[in-house]
């Protein structure tokens, strides 16, 4: 087994300021999503400096409010009644993933007004770019000693603080390896390839998260206060079901009956 290397959440502490892991990743997944789509959206959809500011700013915008609200309306909506303010309480932690992607979703589509850009381009880009995002985050995860995995007897079991005595899978890693790493090499596989039509790579990258991310529940430990919801299955594990459904979907539905009819607009 494993030693978990117990890492201080706190990057550093100034005074009544304390700079986390958990706002670096947020910075470096922005950040290294910025520098990789900068030139792409540049030179393939003509866009200026001030105008992919202003997209991210825009899908930033979306992730921080879609995740919270996706949060505290998936995972503790008994919290928020009893306590209405405590949806603005984002210093004690809660953001969802599928909130936040809707947000950045919608963040995209509301771009495309400004930008001129269609909405599938803009979701496209958005989709290689997240990847960055869901890497660092879980890195984030696996040092604030957070969702952590369910009991095991694997060689590379460890015990997390607060999680009891027993060890665990480090699933934090596997989320990151997966949802960050190979899902960032599939998808830039297929953009340098040009293989899908606009909105392709949207649905594909839906799609694949949601397979990744529906069988790496399977070593996460769920939620204590939901735990499983249906047949055995966690939450995250059934709106990743929705999210396959609709990834794939509009998959089939832009290399197939839109492409078939040259239909590549919003």
């Amino acid at each position: 087994m494993l030693n978990y290397p117990n890492i201080d959440p706190i990057l550093f502490q100034l005074g009544p300021l304390a700079i986390r892991w958990y706002g670096i990743a947020y910075l470096a997944g922005i950040a290294l999503a910025y520098l990789y789509l900068k030139n792409r959206l540049m030179s393939s959809l003509k866009l200026s400096n001030d105008d992919i500011l202003s997209f991210f700013s825009a899908v930033i915008f979306g992730i921080i409010i879609g995740g919270r609200l996706g949060y505290v309306f998936i995972y503790d909506v008994s919290n928020i009644l009893a306590h209405p303010l405590s949806i603005f309480a984002v210093w004690n932690g809660g953001m969802s993933y599928h909130g936040g992607a809707i947000g950045a979703a919608l963040g995209a589509y509301i771009s495309h007004f400004n930008l001129k850009v269609s909405t599938w381009k803009l979701l496209d880009a958005l989709s290689i770019g997240s990847t960055f995002g869901l890497f660092f985050g879980r890195i984030a995860n696996f040092i604030n000693g957070e969702l952590w995995g369910r009991v095991t007897t694997v060689p590379w079991g460890m015990i997390f603080p607060g999680a009891g005595p027993f060890y665990r899978h480090p699933s934090q890693l596997y989320e990151a390896f997966f949802e960050g790493v190979v899902l960032f090499l599939i998808l830039h596989l297929v953009v340098k390839k040009q293989w899908l039509p606009e909105g392709g790579v949207f649905g594909l990258y839906v799609g694949l998260y949601g397979i990744f991310r529906f069988l790496l529940e399977f070593f996460r430990e769920p939620d204590r206060h939901i735990g499983s919801v249906f047949m055995g299955m966690s939450m995250g594990q059934l709106l990743c079901i929705l999210m396959m459904i609709v990834g794939f979907s509009v998959l089939i539905k832009r290399c197939l009956f839109d492409s078939l009819y040259g239909v590549n607009k919003t």
